[in-house]
């Protein structure tokens, strides 16, 4: 015992006083922010690439629904080992392990052969951005008093907002004059640049009492959320009567109710050591900020599958004047986003976030009404309400959150929230693809269309221009049109509705008092060992 007791004197510096560490740690944050935007880059950049990803690697509607949800369901499922093992082994260890591997997947996209290959390195790519998001979230808590902790989120999530403008630009002035394998190989100097940044300027730290390997919990919160979603996808495509899809849901809620039963046993137990304490959840604005934020990201992300095809597909736009028509979308995400702290400190957190909701189902609602002849002006106005919306909501649910993280707790209690939140995406992929693609299919006018050309139509709105295209029917391809607007009609129909829900959850649950003020920081313990940085 004394033995160890000398090993970790030797290696511990002291908890981190954020203003002992002085102008440093906003450099570091520039650090974090550049980590941060090669994760958004990557996602930004592949909504804008699908249409160009369908013909070349001869995706199917499917595999473009993997595309993104293989990602966001690996990114989802791991970040809570990646939480962990920041606690355990030290945050800036993994942040740097985790940027280094997002560079290698960012190559292997591009050089994939096939659908198969793709899906596989998108797959890496999830592993690698839970930890990126993780410890860059995580760190926040760490480098940030109380009082600086809101600035630092907006920031934060500013490089994720950032992104979003610049990867439909960048990504469709790629695609437009080049060969599309450069929209993923663009990751890999800002993530390389991250690298260098985070190794000059971040500090190590870890949680002074290294947490166990609760390999139990692991296994089963991968193995639950996996079959869960997998089964969504299966639904999606062959019905929801499909035995396959009703099996492995049934199996995914069963894993992570037993997963959430064996966390809180564990949690009681004398000496346990579960991967989630349920103690975080104690927190009215912890528990209802990562509950609400997760609410958002399914009510939006159906708005970035549909329109890129709906602007390709259907307007005939080419890559990049894609990723500018989605620019009210972001316009509106930056300005709900940036004043929302402000907007907090007049009339509170509830209101706030509860007026988010109501302008993101305002504009979703909307959105319902698009058809194939809707003016540019009128599919803007519902882009840059909805965005606003979500951008008041999501800040403000995820500032409540982290402001009842404290040190100890920041690399697990970041990894909750960023897994429900992440767990929003393919959720909504899944579940708003499965609605677009069955009514797309449903709305289709076949009679008469050869049966190669008729299964072509059938995969995607592009195979409906290709088969159209190759027997030269014009009847074909104005079908599929009408078709996919009123699958991505009755999207965001749904959408609009998950968004009054998350107003009516606000309005309900979400505390009327929040830490999001500024308070006085309690003095820094002997919660958070420092080790030393080389």
């Amino acid at each position: 015992m004394g033995r160890q007791a000398r090993t970790e004197t030797s290696v511990v510096i002291g908890a981190i006083d954020p203003r002992a560490v002085g102008a440093r740690r906003w450099w570091a944050l520039g650090a974090l922010t550049l980590a941060v935007l090669a994760v958004g880059l990557d996602g930004t950049i592949l909504s804008v690439a699908l249409p160009t990803l369908a013909r070349a690697l001869h995706a199917s509607e499917s595999n473009l629904q993997w595309f993104s949800s293989s990602y966001l369901l690996v990114l989802a499922a791991a970040m809570l080992p990646a939480g962990l093992l920041g606690d355990r082994y030290g945050r800036k260890k993994v942040l740097l392990c985790s940027l280094a591997l997002f560079a290698l997947g960012s190559a292997a996209c591009a050089a994939a052969p096939s659908s198969d290959a793709f899906i596989a390195a998108r797959v890496l790519l999830g592993v690698a951005g839970a930890g990126i998001i993780v410890m860059s979230l995580s760190a926040l808590t760490v480098l940030f008093t109380k009082e600086e902790r809101p600035r630092a989120v907006g920031i934060w999530a500013a490089a994720n907002f950032v992104a979003l403008p610049i990867g439909p630009i960048l990504g469709g002035w790629l695609l437009t004059h080049y060969w599309w394998g450069w929209v993923f190989l663009i990751n890999v100097p800002v993530a390389l640049i991250g690298l260098i940044a985070g190794l000059a300027l971040l500090p190590e730290s870890r949680a002074a009492r290294r947490p166990g390997l609760d390999v139990v919990g692991i296994a089963a919160s991968i193995a639950g959320l996996v079959a869960l979603i997998y089964g969504l996808i299966e639904a999606g495509q062959h019905g929801w009567s499909d035995s396959v899809a009703l099996v492995s849901m049934a199996a995914g809620l069963g894993i992570l109710a037993a997963f959430f039963v064996w966390e809180r046993r564990l949690s009681r137990q004398p000496g346990g050591q579960p991967l989630v304490d349920v103690a975080l959840f104690g927190s009215q604005s912890y528990t209802w900020g990562v509950i609400l934020a997760a609410v958002a990201m399914l009510a939006l992300i159906g708005v970035l599958f549909t329109l890129p095809q709906y602007f390709q597909g259907v307007l005939g736009a080419n890559a990049m004047g894609s990723g500018l028509r989605l620019l009210p979308l972001i316009g509106g995400l930056v300005v709900g986003a940036v004043p929302a702290a402000q907007i907090v400190r007049r009339v509170g957190a509830k209101v706030v976030v509860a007026l988010g909701f109501a302008m993101l189902a305002s504009g979703l609602l909307t959105g319902s009404a698009t058809s194939v002849t809707s003016s540019g002006t009128f599919v803007a106005a519902w882009m840059a309400l909805a965005g606003a919306g979500m951008g008041l909501a999501t800040a403000t649910a995820t500032s409540a959150a982290l402001s009842e993280l404290s040190e100890q707790q920041s690399g697990v209690g970041s990894a909750v929230l960023q897994a429900l939140n992440k767990t929003g995406g393919p959720l909504g992929t899944a579940i708003l693809g499965s609605v677009l693609s069955s009514t797309y299919i449903a709305h289709l006018a076949l009679t008469g269309v050869p049966a190669a050309a008729a299964t072509a139509a059938r995969q995607s709105i592009f195979g409906a221009a290709a088969a159209a295209a190759q027997i030269h029917s014009s009847a074909l391809l104005d079908s599929a049109r009408a078709a996919f607007v009123s699958g991505m009609d009755l999207a965001l129909i749904v959408s609009g509705a998950v968004a009054l829900a998350g107003v009516l959850l606000a309005a309900i649950f979400f505390p009327r008092t929040s830490a999001l003020n500024a308070t006085p920081e309690r003095p820094a313990g002997k919660e958070v060992a420092v080790i030393a940085a080389g």
